[in-house]
């Protein structure tokens, strides 16, 4: 046996079986690939509208302090958080990006005798974590792309402790009504823990919104989950934060690293959360696109899952491998979703009106109409 077999063998069994995250193909390496100088990366549901200038401002005045390490703590920002949504700051967990905060909440409540639930077509990080921690996972049959919370529910065994949920999905960005939400934690047994994964929170229309955070006081087993990388624009600094009943929140703290998040991540998070005008130009940008995409779907006969992200998942009704292959010789890069068990789906993220335009016309010319 070779040294690297013996040291694989070394790894706790959920390790080993795991495929690792693959995320969006970058654009420096589409150009050094195939030789292109313009690239539309519409791939990893980023924001197409640049960081803020506020943002960029804040940062920049913090430049001169990155000798020192960041507040631990998170004092400011919590502080924010706190405010905005009417917690305590003993409610709030911060995290490098809330995919973080989906690993404290494994690394806290799971062992291999246990198990997660969440659905198929959910985001790939849920299983990722599950079996990172020895758990294993009851993976329930989608309905319409979404969640079906009744099978979830009924999936539900003494050995569950985490059930995930995503709202809006990722990747078919599918929409739970707040009245099945509601009656699914009331029939959840209070030893499961539920993370409402909100990612995509701010892009729900207003109409079909709920206050989740204020169901917290409802429900001591719920952690709802949100980012930065989305709506504010900060993908690249990888900061999210969870907010949670006191007791889980102390628990995921207990775990999570010294100085996970970094200084210039910590204010600009600080100052996104209060740039209304940003966030507004963002939803609109995103409402906007959605449009022009879906427009687009319709005229070329495209069937597409109703999405209340900042993406939308399009069937192609046949392996949709080749024409993403396509696409980035085209020099768009759009996401392949069959690790989602969507083989025959792209996912495309909402960009600027001249980069949805771009993507429609590779798109026509690959399908050839």
């Amino acid at each position: 046996m070779s040294c690297c077999n013996a040291l694989f063998d070394l790894a706790q069994p959920g390790v080993k079986q795991l495929v690792p995250y693959v995320p969006g193909k970058p654009i420096e390496e589409l150009e050094r690939e195939l030789g292109l100088s313009h690239i539309v990366k519409l791939a990893s549901n980023e924001s197409p509208l640049g960081v803020s200038p506020k943002v960029l401002a804040a940062i920049g005045g913090a430049l001169p302090d990155l000798t020192r390490y960041p507040d631990g703590s998170g004092f400011k920002l919590k502080a924010a958080i706190a405010q905005k949504y009417a917690v305590n700051e003993n409610q709030i967990t911060l995290g490098n990006g809330s995919n973080e905060i989906l690993e404290l909440v494994a690394r806290t409540f799971l062992s291999p005798s246990l198990n997660t639930v969440f659905s198929q077509h959910a985001f790939a990080v849920y299983p990722i974590v599950t079996q990172a921690a020895g758990a294993s996972a009851h993976v329930v049959p989608a309905r319409d792309y979404g969640h079906d919370l009744s099978a979830m529910l009924a999936a539900v065994d003494d050995k569950t402790r985490i059930v995930f949920i995503a709202n809006p999905n990722n990747p078919t960005g599918t929409l739970l009504a707040p009245a099945d939400l509601q009656a699914f934690l009331r029939a959840l047994p209070a030893t499961v823990v539920c993370v409402l994964d909100e990612a995509y929170f701010e892009f729900i229309a207003a109409e079909h919104k709920a206050d989740t955070i204020s169901w917290l006081a409802e429900f001591p087993n719920l952690i709802v989950t949100r980012t930065f990388s989305k709506a504010y624009g900060l993908a690249g600094l990888r900061i999210g934060y969870g907010l949670s009943s006191p007791e889980i929140a102390d628990l995921l703290n207990r775990v999570r690293q010294p100085f996970n998040n970094n200084s210039l991540a910590l204010i600009a998070a600080e100052t996104a959360l209060h740039d209304a005008e940003y966030l507004t130009a963002a939803i609109a940008a995103n409402n906007q696109g959605m449009s022009q995409l879906t427009a687009a779907f319709a005229e070329l006969g495209l069937e597409w899952i109703p999405s209340a992200g900042n993406f939308v998942a399009f069937n192609l009704k046949r392996p949709a491998m080749p024409a993403y292959e396509a696409l980035l010789r085209r020099g768009v890069i759009v996401r392949p979703i069959g690790v989602y068990e969507m083989p025959d789906h792209l996912r495309v993220s909402i960009g600027t009106e001249q980069e949805n335009a771009a993507f429609i016309d590779a798109l026509k010319a690959v399908l050839d109409v």
